[in-house]
Order: structure tokens, then C-alpha cells, then sequence
């Protein structure tokens, strides 16, 4: 009896944890997205590349102190490892505003949904993943209603094609990798973040302005700061730190695909805070259907793929290398068990 409550403690436990996760890269999303939202269109900021090297810069420094205050443990990481997360993130986020640019808003959400049967097939190759069919209908359901939300005018081109192809398959890869990594080598979020946000802030601020120039025809040295979009700046980059970090805390607790379809909600809700904050006409019918469909297929997902055989490894996982001594900081260490 005693083995039984201790067992449903650390189960409610972890439940607790995993929902403060989630709603943790939630809040932290939803914001910066509306931050970035009013940065750009009230103020002119259009330097989105140059953007995220700011707020990497911003997380660097996070850790950096974190580090010189004794929570975060040295750790290691191989520089080939390094390298490769670091291509597959700068070309997601370059490859996605590039295929915003190029290509009609509603393909680049179709884009966009595609990432999710990516993630599987990426799972399945590489870590032997198996879905039920109930598994594989709810995630159906979802991009049904996340579609049906977000997905309008559609039109084609070759080059837009090519765009949307790269920052699928790259930020799908990515994701995927801060999975692997944080497996393979016993590392924390914290102990993956401060290896990996120098590395992506140094290349984006060097490569940043060039590519936003290319992007919007705007060098951002001609740009007239104020008070307010300084604080503005300010305030994505103090919001992006906790982005960052509950990305990697949830992709780590979780998997990359569980964090793509449970994310979509984060869709949704910037859909409706859209509504309030920036004048738009209403929630009509298709949208409003979309939404109850999608949040059923979340449901769906998370019901499904919790049960025996819903997504479940059929072979042996990835060996892990020599464990790294574990930060304060760190989430727990199940995580290693999850799919």
C-alpha cells in the first residue's frame, strides 16, 4: 500500500511539473509574440533576424550568471554536436522568415503543419517510434483544426517552395536535436542553452543585419530608436530567456512532437489575443469551428498517446554517453523515459 501512494505521488508530481512546463513555454510565447507584434508594426522594428540574435545575447548573459553563481555545472558537449544544432536552428529561423516572405500566408501555415508528420518520421527512423492509430487520427484532428484556423489564401511558387522545404525540415531537425542531445549527453536545459545560445547569438548578430536588409530593404543602423521601442527590445529579450528555456524544458520532458502538436494551442491563443489587441473584426464561424477542433485533437493526442501502445519505443533507445554532474537548476530526470 505504501509503494502504491508513493508511486501516485511521484506521479501526481510529475503531472504538476509537466503542466507548470507547458504553461510555462505557453505564457512566455503568447508574450513574445504580442511584444514582437507591437515592436514591429507600432514601431518599425522589422530587424527580425537581428532580433533573435539579441535575444540569444540576452540568454547567453542569463546563463553566463547563472553559471558564475554556482547553479549551472560544467558540462560537455562536442563541438561537431554544437555545430550542427547550431545550422539546423539559424537556418529554421532564417528559413522561416524567408518563406514568410516568399510565399502566401496560407501556405506558409500549411508549411508550418507539415512540420508535425516530419517530427514523426523523424522519430520513427531514428528512434524506432511506433504510433497507434489513435495517436496517428488525433494528430490528424489537429492539423485539421489548426488548418481550418489559420489557413486562407494559398498560392505556389518554386523558389517559396524551396523556402518553406528548408525551415520545415531544419526546424524540425532542430527540435528534434535538443531532444537527442539532452539525452545523449546527461545534459539539463540550462546546461544545452548555455552551450548552445553563444554560439547562435554570435552568428546571428553577425549575419542579422545583412539579412534583414535583404528581407525588408531597411539597414537598422538608420534606425530611430525612442524610449519606447528601447523598451520594447528590452522586454522581448527579457521574455525570450524564459521562451528558450521552456522549449528546451518541454522538448526534453517530452518530444519534439508532442511539443509540435501540443503547441498549436499557443496558435490559438495568439489568434484570439490578436482579436483583442490589434483591432481585428471578430472571431468568425470557421475560425471558431477551427479552434474547437483543434482542442479536441489536443485532447485526443494527449489521451491517446498517454495509454499503453499510443507511441511507445519498439527497439532499444540511443546509448547515453558518461552522465555530466547534473546543475541545481536541473528538470528532472525522466525524462530520458519519455516519447
Amino acid at each position: 500500500m505504501g509503494l502504491f501512494l508513493e508511486a501516485e505521488g511521484k506521479a501526481n508530481k510529475k503531472g504538476a511539473a509537466d503542466a507548470a512546463a507547458w504553461m510555462f513555454n505557453v505564457v512566455t510565447s503568447v508574450g513574445i509574440i504580442i511584444v514582437n507584434k507591437a515592436l514591429m508594426a507600432t514601431y518599425g522594428f522589422s530587424y527580425a533576424t537581428t532580433l533573435t540574435g539579441m535575444h540569444f545575447a540576452t540568454t547567453t548573459l542569463m546563463t553566463g550568471v547563472l553559471r558564475w553563481l554556482g547553479y549551472i555545472q560544467a558540462s560537455h558537449l562536442p563541438y561537431p554536436e554544437l555545430l550542427k544544432f547550431v545550422l539546423f536552428a539559424n537556418f529554421s529561423i532564417v528559413g522561416m522568415n524567408v518563406s514568410l516572405m516568399w510565399n502566401s500566408v496560407g501556405f506558409y501555415q500549411i508549411a508550418k503543419l507539415t512540420m508535425i508528420p516530419v517530427s514523426c518520421l523523424l522519430e520513427v527512423l531514428f528512434d524506432k517510434i511506433r504510433y497507434s492509430r489513435d495517436t496517428k487520427l488525433s494528430i490528424g484532428v489537429v492539423l485539421l483544426g489548426v488548418g481550418v484556423c489559420t489557413v486562407t489564401d494559398v498560392s505556389v511558387n518554386a523558389k517559396g517552395f524551396i523556402a518553406a522545404f528548408i525551415a520545415v525540415w531544419s526546424t524540425s531537425l532542430q527540435q528534434y536535436y535538443v531532444h537527442y542531445l539532452q539525452r545523449k549527453y546527461s545534459l539539463s536545459s540550462f546546461n544545452l542553452l548555455g552551450h548552445t545560445a553563444p554560439a547562435q547569438a554570435a552568428t546571428l548578430l553577425l549575419l542579422g543585419p545583412f539579412l534583414d536588409y535583404w528581407l525588408t530593404n531597411k539597414r537598422i543602423d538608420t534606425y530611430e530608436y525612442s524610449a519606447v521601442s528601447v523598451v520594447f527590445i528590452v522586454i522581448s529579450c527579457t521574455i525570450a530567456v524564459g521562451t528558450n528555456l521552456s522549449q528546451f524544458i518541454c522538448i526534453g520532458r517530452f518530444t519534439a512532437v508532442s511539443f509540435q502538436v501540443l503547441g498549436h494551442m499557443k496558435t490559438i491563443l495568439v489568434l484570439i489575443m490578436g482579436f483583442f489587441f490589434f483591432g481585428k473584426d471578430g472571431l468568425n464561424l470557421h475560425v471558431v469551428l477551427g479552434m474547437i477542433i483543434a482542442v479536441v485533437g489536443m485532447v485526443w493526442y494527449g489521451n491517446a498517446s498517454s495509454k499503453p501502445g499510443g507511441k511507445e519505443r519498439w527497439s532499444l533507445s540511443l546509448p547515453t554517453s558518461r552522465p555530466q554532474k547534473q546543475s541545481n537548476l536541473s528538470e528532472s530526470d525522466e525524462h530520458d523515459g519519455k516519447v
